[in-house]
């Protein structure tokens, strides 16, 4: 509650109130320690769950993403009335009150987890220096574990593209697609139209034993959604939409079973560390693609679309790779428990 209240509200409440470039600055190093409770929320969610309904649980996160795309238009319906700068401004304060009021609601209305309550106890005697050792020891483990490695590729490719798309996106469709800043709200909700026919009538049919390859499946989706939009000719609403809707389906598919993959691949007892060390490797690897997609946006405003395209690529690769590795895996150790029984 209170990273969350410091990274959120105190930055939200900044942005509102932003007179010049520092302003900004300071909201982005306030907004910055979210990763502290990003760490704490995904061990919150996942922790006194069982392994198979993880994904279920992020459907559902999933679905509250979509009811919340559906205010979307509102925001462009704020902006056209007010202006862009005092509208964005409203919509900040909207957000620091909102949120402040659900941080402090979330926190009266969960409990501490089993093993958070034991790790508390635990970590009540252990030096700084003993918590630097036990890191130390996880990250050798991360390090040995080539199917967690590959799983942690495929996480941080796919919030590089991310990154990149959701700071350009919006920028790309008014600069270079030229449409209005009001008219690029209708986008939002047509994709949480799409996701939630989705999420009600096809997401329930895609089978856990098979989420790896559903995976597969919602990364090319992206893949061809982002061709298109690269290829979309200057207020072409229809190669947008069709965009639209194929972004939305390929996130709906991989998302709820790529969170739950990456919940499943960690072990509890060492969940909040090992996730604080992917969260230290994803900002490795993402904190230049701001830089990177300003830099090629300059260059071209297509190429930030085109990197989305080949992280996509690069997650596909990673999960083809990592499924063989555990299908090899699989007939190896039915090979020794063949041979043992025989014995």
């Amino acid at each position: 509650m209170i990273f969350d209240i410091v990274s959120w509200s105190v930055a939200t409440l900044i942005w509102a109130l932003s007179q010049n470039f520092w302003y900004f600055v300071l909201a982005a190093v306030f907004n910055s320690f979210q990763k502290v409770p990003n760490t704490a929320w995904y061990c919150l969610l996942v922790e006194d769950t069982h392994p198979k309904d993880r994904s279920a649980i992020f459907s559902l996160l999933q679905l509250i993403n979509i009811i919340g795309g559906f205010f979307a238009p509102i925001g462009g319906l704020i902006v056209q009335h007010y202006a862009l700068v005092p509208g964005v401004r409203i919509m900040y304060a909207i957000a620091c009150v909102s949120m402040t009021i659900m941080f402090i609601g979330r926190n009266y209305a969960t409990h501490e987890t089993e093993i958070g309550i034991r790790k508390r106890q635990e970590s009540a005697g252990v030096s700084y220096s003993d918590s630097l050792r036990q890191y130390a020891d996880v990250i050798r483990e991360v390090f040995a574990n080539k199917s967690l490695l590959l799983m942690f590729g495929v996480y941080i490719s796919f919030n590089f593209q991310m990154t990149v798309r959701g700071t350009y996106l919006s920028i790309y469709l008014v600069n270079a697609l030229h449409f209005s800043a009001g008219e690029i709200a209708i986008f939002p909700a047509i994709a949480s139209i799409a996701m939630l026919v989705l999420l009600v009538w096809v997401l329930p049919k895609m089978k856990e034993e098979f989420a790896h390859r559903s995976m597969i499946w919602g990364f090319t989706v992206s893949v061809i959604a982002n061709i298109i939009l690269v290829l979309s000719p200057a207020h072409d609403v229809t190669w947008v939409v069709v965009s639209t809707l194929l972004a939305a389906a390929g996130t709906i598919i991989a998302t709820p079973f790529l969170e739950a993959a990456i919940a499943n691949a960690i072990d509890d007892e060492h969940r909040a560390n090992v996730m604080a060390i992917l969260t230290v490797l994803i900002l490795v690897c993402i904190s230049p693609s701001g830089i990177i997609g300003g830099w090629t946006y300059m260059i071209d405003p297509r190429i930030p679309m085109m990197l989305v395209v080949f992280s996509f690529l690069l997650c596909i690769a990673l999960m083809v790779v990592f499924i063989r590795k555990k299908t090899l895996e699989t007939h190896n150790e039915g090979r020794e428990f063949s041979l043992q029984s025989e014995i």
